[in-house]
């Protein structure tokens, strides 16, 4: 009797997996009954063979299943469910099923609305339901929106919690000459798509995105974030450079109590009164023209403005902040929104396939606010917005203005400055080009 007495023992303190699926439920416990089945045999024929005995000090020796930790929770203690959402699926389908009453539910639902609503959950994310007795009503539903964080439904409590998983940061840096576009070279060297978009948001009221050439170089430091080994997005951007048309153009992050942005080399800050272009990854598909052929009306007709080309729903950002004066639409500008930014300036936005939320006459908007998403509403043979801009009420050629400047740092912040930046810019310039490291290597 010691055998199975010890092993008994052990079996209670180190508690044996129950399941990792719920639909495989009647597989484990079919297993499970074979192998004490066998226990029971091999008890039997061996209880008098002193050699299978197990020493009472050798317990601590016996293999434990390993951890499957997961939202701070042991999954081996606990049978789960996993899955996706699916389309027009709703909290309570999953539920159901896992013996959760419709009043629960309701209950949850509620609860939920000012920490993650229910109706936030979207299509083809994963979840994970939680149950300690599959009889009983389930434990846990956990949410996943992205790999940054996850929602615990607690169904017990009906408590609704939103986790941050652990993010580990890795300080990388990157470069490369521009061949197509700067969003297709990071492409190509397996860049994180959002490196991008930091980039361009540190340079946009210096480099015109839209005007770089085969042979621009750019080079990057920032960090990497990662979860469980993954790669999950971009932290902060510490550092940019851009050459294009013989120019250089540096960014350098710099923060105190006073000041929090990105500012050139001389301490000027990087972001100006007017972003160069109301969006992201386009290109200019027709300039400001007084006698520019009608594509769609067929004849010569002034172009008053520059159409940026982009594919349907890209934001449309306003330039500068500002009050909306008109969100309308008329026949040739379809869809369009206007923006008084002071007594000088206006900027219209034309050929929208959709406002942004809330954009109404009246409303003010920040520079880099979303008003309204790329389509072709109105005359236009293409997804793009007419950009178009008012200085003293006359239309004009915002590419072609001496834009005003903003305030430049203090004199007595700058030696705290030039600290930071020419610890960075030293870095910066240490940067080899990828191509050149990988020819180097070759």
């Amino acid at each position: 009797m010691a055998w199975f007495y010890q092993v008994y023992s052990a079996s209670i303190r180190k508690k044996t997996q129950k399941t990792l699926k719920s639909k495989s439920t009647s597989k484990v416990f079919g297993y499970s009954s074979f192998i004490v089945v066998a226990s029971l045999f091999a008890f039997v024929f061996n209880s008098n063979s002193p050699k299978d005995d197990i020493p009472l000090e050798r317990l601590s020796e016996l293999p434990i299943a390993e951890s499957n930790e997961r939202f701070g929770f042991n999954l081996n203690e606990y049978f789960i469910s996993e899955g996706e959402i699916q389309p027009n699926q709703f909290l309570a389908d999953i539920l159901i099923p896992h013996q959760v009453s419709y009043v629960d539910i309701a209950t949850i639902s509620e609860n939920a609305k000012e920490v993650f609503d229910v109706r936030a959950l979207r299509a083809g994310k994963p979840y994970v339901v939680i149950s300690s007795d599959t009889s009983q009503q389930a434990d846990y539903f956990i949410y996943e929106p992205n790999k940054l964080r996850y929602v615990v439904y607690d169904l017990n409590n009906k408590t609704v919690e939103i986790k941050e998983r652990e993010i580990e940061r890795v300080t990388r840096t990157a470069s490369g000459s521009i061949e197509s576009s700067l969003w297709q070279t990071m492409v190509d060297q397996d860049l994180n798509y959002d490196l991008a978009a930091r980039m361009e948001d540190a340079l946009a009221w210096s480099v015109s995105f839209h005007h770089i050439q085969k042979g621009d170089v750019f080079k990057v430091l920032y960090d990497e974030l990662y979860v469980e080994g993954e790669r999950v997005g971009v932290g902060e951007l510490y550092a940019a450079y851009f050459h294009n048309s013989d120019n250089d153009y540096y960014a350098i992050k710099f923060e105190n109590d006073r000041y929090d942005g990105f500012y050139d080399l001389e301490g000027r800050p990087m972001k100006k009164v007017f972003l160069k272009a109301p969006v992201k990854f386009s290109r200019i598909s027709s300039r400001y023209n007084l006698r520019r052929f009608h594509p769609v009306q067929k004849r010569v007709k002034a172009h008053l403005g520059t159409d940026y080309a982009a594919p349907y729903g890209t934001p449309i950002y306003s330039v500068a902040n500002g009050v909306v004066t008109k969100a309308s639409r008329t026949k040739g500008n379809g869809n369009y929104v206007k923006v008084k930014h002071d007594d000088t300036y206006t900027t219209q936005y034309l050929h929208m396939q959709r406002f942004a939320k809330g954009i109404s006459p009246g409303v003010q908007v920040q520079q880099g606010q979303v008003i309204g998403y790329v389509g072709s509403t109105g005359l236009a043979t293409g997804p793009h917005v007419c950009f178009r801009f008012w200085k003293n009420g006359k239309q004009v050629d915002h590419l072609r203005l001496n834009l005003p400047e903003p305030e430049p740092m203090a004199e007595e912040e700058l030696p705290a400055y030039f600290e930071v930046r020419d610890s960075l810019k030293q870095i910066i310039d240490q940067i080899g080009l990828a191509d050149e490291v990988v020819a180097a290597n070759q």
